[in-house]
C-alpha cells in the first residue's frame, strides 16, 4: 500500500460522532464570544503564535473569530470554521451583534441535536425553525422605533452608548449623524492628542492631492481655495501644456477665472506655464490628482462629479482627449479647493433633477448589494453627492489604545448608521423576548412533533440574549426573568442602575439592522447545522493550482 496515499486518505465521520465534534467546535468559538455580550463584558485574552509581548484583551467577537485560524482537533474544526464564518460575515454586513448570534445559535443547536438524537426530522425541524425565524423577524419589524427629527442628537448618541459604552465618543457620534444624516462620509482617524476631536467638511471632498506644491497659496494649510470655478474633469495625462488651451480658452469666454483640473498627471513644463504670473493673471489654475485607486472606482468618482458640476468626464480609455474639449464638457461649482491629500467642490452648479434621480439610483442599488466592500463603496458616493462628511480624530496615551478606540469608534458608526437608516428596538435583549406571544400562539397551533420542537427552542432562544447579559454584568439571571414576566411590554432590567425601567423611555436601544440580522443569521445557520449529516476532511490535502 502506498504511504502517501494512506495518509491522504479522507477521514469520513457519520453521526452521532458529526454532531460530537462540531458541537465541541461550536462551543470553543461561542464560548470566546458570549462573555463579550452587554456593557459590562469579560474579556478574551488573545496572545499571538509567537507568544512575545502582553496579550492582546479584546470584547468585539468579530476581532475575536477573525483571530481564531483553526482548531487542532479536525472534528471539532469543521463547526469552529462553520460558526467562525457565520459571525465575520454578520460582522462585514452590520458591525455588530455577533455575541448576540453566538448564544442564540448555541442555544438553538444545542436543543436540536438533543431533540434529533430523540428521533427527529432534520429536514422537517430546519423547515419549521425558518418559518419562525421569519415570524420573529416580522414581530421585531412591528416594534421598531423610527426617531423624528425633533432630539435626534440625544436619540443617536444614546443609542452610540448602547453599542460602545464610551460616553464622549458616543455624544461625538450622534452630533455626527444628526448633522451629515445616514448617508454622509464619516471618516475616523488618529487624532494628534488625547482627546477626541471633530470636524466637518463643507461640501464634497475625494482623496485626490494637489499634483504639484508650486500651486498652493495658502502654505500654512498647504491648500488652495478657488471661488466661482470651472471644472474640468478627467483621467488624462496631459504632457504637452498646449492641450489645455482648449479648455482654458473656454472657461476664459464664459468669464471664470478659476479652474479645478481633475487629471491622473501633468508634467513639470505644464505646472510651470499654469503657475506663471502671466497664467495667473488672466485664470487662477490649480490640478488634483484623479480619485479612485481601481479603474471602476476612477469611472464612478468623475461621473458623480459630472453630474455635480454639469460637466462631463473625459475618459483617456475611451479615447477621448482634452484638445478636444466642447463648451458642455465643463463644469462649475461657486468654490473648489484641494491640498496636500483631497480635492473638494462645494455649490456645485449641475442639473438638480439630474442629481436627485442619480442618488435615487445608488440608493436602491445600495439597498439590493450584499457585499460589505461594495455597498460601503456605494454608500460614500451617496454621502459625497448629498454633501454631508465629517472626520472624528481619536485620541489616547499610547498608539495601541488609539488603534483599539479607532476599532471601537468605526464598529460603533457603521451600526449607528444602521439605526439611523431602519430605525432601533428597545434594548437590552427585551425586544426578543417582546417576540414569546407571538411564538407561544404558533407552538399552541403546531401539529407535529416536529413543529412543536422548533417553537421550543425559539421560545428558549429567545431568552438565551438576556440571561448572557445578566450573567456577564453578575446578576442572577432566573430571578430578574421572573420579575421581567411581571412588568409591562418594554421593561427591562438597566444593568447601569439595577433597576426595572421602559427601555425606550431609558433611552437603551438595540439597532434594528444589527438584530434582526444576527437573529435571521444565527437561527438559518443553526437549523443548516443540523440537518449536516456526515463530515469529511483530509489529514494532508493535496495542494491544488485549481481555484
Amino acid at each position: 500500500m502506498d504511504p502517501n496515499n494512506e495518509v491522504r486518505r479522507p477521514k469520513v465521520v457519520f453521526q452521532p460522532g458529526a454532531y460530537q465534534g462540531m458541537q465541541r467546535g461550536f462551543k470553543k468559538i461561542l464560548q470566546a464570544i458570549s462573555p463579550t455580550l452587554g456593557p459590562y463584558p469579560r474579556l478574551v485574552a488573545y496572545q499571538d503564535g509567537a507568544g512575545s509581548g502582553s496579550p492582546e484583551l479584546l470584547d468585539d467577537g468579530g476581532i475575536i473569530v477573525r483571530r481564531i485560524i483553526q482548531i487542532p482537533d479536525r472534528d471539532e474544526d469543521v463547526g469552529a470554521m462553520f460558526i467562525r464564518q457565520v459571525l465575520w460575515h454578520l460582522n462585514q454586513r452590520v458591525g455588530d451583534g455577533t455575541a448576540t448570534a453566538a448564544v442564540l445559535f448555541q442555544k438553538i443547536y444545542d436543543e436540536g441535536v438533543r431533540f434529533l438524537a430523540a428521533g427527529g426530522n432534520p429536514m422537517q425541524l430546519r423547515r419549521h425553525l425558518e418559518a419562525g425565524m421569519r415570524l420573529i423577524d416580522d414581530t421585531l419589524a412591528e416594534k421598531t422605533i423610527h426617531f423624528s427629527a425633533r432630539n435626534r442628537k440625544i436619540k443617536f448618541a444614546q443609542v452610540a452608548k448602547s453599542i460602545c459604552y464610551d460616553p464622549a465618543m458616543a455624544e461625538y457620534l450622534g452630533e455626527i449623524f444628526d448633522i451629515i444624516g445616514e448617508y454622509g462620509v464619516l471618516d475616523i482617524r488618529s487624532g494628534r492628542g488625547r482627546e477626541l476631536e471633530r470636524e466637518y467638511v463643507e461640501g464634497m471632498y475625494w482623496k485626490g492631492k494637489l499634483l504639484s506644491r508650486q500651486m498652493i497659496t495658502d502654505h500654512a494649510r498647504s491648500r488652495t481655495d478657488l471661488e466661482n470655478a470651472a471644472i474640468l474633469i478627467s483621467d488624462c495625462e496631459v504632457e504637452n501644456p498646449n492641450d489645455l488651451l482648449p479648455a482654458l480658452k473656454l472657461a476664459l469666454q464664459a468669464d471664470l477665472k478659476s479652474m479645478l483640473i481633475v487629471a491622473k498627471r501633468v508634467s513639470d513644463l505644464t505646472v510651470s506655464m499654469l503657475t506663471r504670473q502671466e497664467t495667473r493673471d488672466r485664470i487662477h489654475v490649480i490640478a488634483a490628482e484623479t480619485p479612485g485607486a481601481r479603474l471602476t472606482d476612477q469611472a464612478a468618482s468623475l461621473h458623480d462629479l459630472a453630474i455635480l458640476t454639469g460637466g462631463r468626464p473625459i475618459v483617456s480609455k475611451a479615447g477621448q482627449t482634452l484638445q478636444n474639449v466642447q463648451p458642455g464638457d465643463l463644469g462649475q461649482a461657486r468654490r473648489a479647493w484641494a491640498d496636500a491629500t483631497n480635492f473638494g467642490i462645494s455649490g456645485g452648479l449641475g442639473d438638480r433633477r439630474k442629481l436627485r434621480a442619480h442618488i435615487a439610483q445608488l440608493r436602491q442599488t445600495y439597498q439590493k448589494m450584499t457585499d460589505a466592500e461594495e455597498r460601503q463603496a456605494v454608500l460614500t458616493r451617496i454621502g459625497k453627492l448629498l454633501g454631508g462628511s465629517a472626520t472624528l480624530w481619536i485620541g489616547g496615551t499610547t498608539k495601541s489604545e488609539i488603534e483599539a478606540r479607532k476599532t471601537l469608534a468605526e464598529r460603533t458608526a457603521r451600526a449607528l448608521r444602521g439605526a439611523v437608516m431602519d430605525g432601533v428596538l428597545p434594548g437590552g435583549g427585551v425586544a426578543l423576548l417582546g417576540c414569546r406571544p407571538a411564538l407561544q400562539q404558533r407552538l399552541t397551533q403546531s401539529s407535529t412533533p416536529d413543529e412543536r420542537a422548533a417553537y421550543r427552542m425559539l421560545l428558549a432562544a429567545t431568552e438565551a440574549p438576556i440571561r448572557t447579559l445578566l450573567l456577564n454584568a453578575g446578576h442572577d439571571p432566573s430571578a430578574i426573568l421572573g420579575d421581567l414576566d411581571r412588568t409591562g411590554a418594554d421593561y427591562g432590567f438597566d444593568l447601569a442602575s439595577s433597576q426595572m425601567v421602559n427601555m425606550a423611555e431609558a433611552g437603551i436601544f438595540d439597532v434594528a439592522a444589527v438584530q434582526r440580522d444576527a437573529i435571521r443569521s444565527a437561527i438559518s445557520s443553526a437549523a443548516l447545522a443540523l440537518t449536516i449529516e456526515v463530515t469529511v476532511h483530509h489529514k494532508k490535502p493535496e495542494l491544488s493550482l485549481e481555484p
